[in-house]
């Protein structure tokens, strides 16, 4: 499959453009060795995070500040009493290279934006905290690929649906690309547009959902330089 140029291209930022959820996966590791609960396994443990995160997504959104909170509240779970002071600075600690915003592209993508912002329109469509998702593009010095960049708290139907309605385009000419089952490619596809899905084996748990294989607008590939073969 060849697309022919021109068409609108939106891309999806953490753990499609950069690394992001890795980061949080070192962290949890990291937590479940320092908890080390006397009765609970590590996977037991996981599962009660995993529950605190899905919570505080619906109501505190997402980013370093809420998993952070997420870690505290399952420590409180475990322990059955809030985190001291001391034990609080541990945690943060465990989770620095979040809260600096380190931006570690993944392999090829700034050369592949390079080719196709000369092919097509590009468009970034990124959900979080705004401030730290500013920061992340700010680092990755990709903006310039971009006609326009959102950060949204959340990526539903009809936020694709006022993404074509804000940049004045068809959607069935319009391509989401990302990582995420949940959050780019249902829901693009939901609203009328094609998708491209590049897994990524980091992707956060909650972002995962089923897709269905046989979808002939929905290009599955397995890395972000495969898109010049394709855009």
């Amino acid at each position: 499959m060849v697309i022919e140029p021109g068409r609108v291209l939106v891309f999806d930022a953490d753990d499609t453009l950069w690394e992001n959820n890795v980061l949080f996966e070192r962290v949890i590791d990291d937590f479940l060795a320092w908890v080390d609960h006397p009765t609970l396994d590590r996977t037991e443990v996981r599962a009660i995070l995993d529950d605190i995160e899905r919570a505080n997504a619906v109501t505190h959104g997402y980013g370093s500040k809420v998993f952070l909170r997420s870690l505290g509240e399952c420590f409180q779970h475990l322990r059955e009493r809030p985190a001291t002071e001391a034990e609080q600075r541990e945690i943060e600690d465990l989770a620095v290279a979040l809260v600096e915003h380190r931006v570690e592209l993944m392999p090829g993508v700034a050369e592949a934006l390079d080719e196709l912002a000369g092919r097509h329109e590009l468009l970034l469509l990124t959900k979080g905290e705004r401030e730290e998702q500013q920061r992340k593009l700010d680092a990755s010095d990709l903006l310039h690929h971009f006609r326009a960049a959102h950060i949204v708290p959340e990526k539903t139907v009809d936020t694709y649906r006022w993404l074509a309605k804000e940049h004045d385009f068809d959607p069935a000419d319009a391509w989401m690309i990302g990582n995420s089952p949940k959050s780019d490619i249902l829901p693009a596809r939901a609203a009328g547009m094609n998708a491209v899905f590049i897994p990524n084996e980091n992707t956060w748990v909650l972002e995962h959902d089923e897709l269905d294989a046989s979808d002939p607008s929905v290009l599955h590939l397995a890395a972000f330089p495969d898109l010049l073969r394709h855009f």
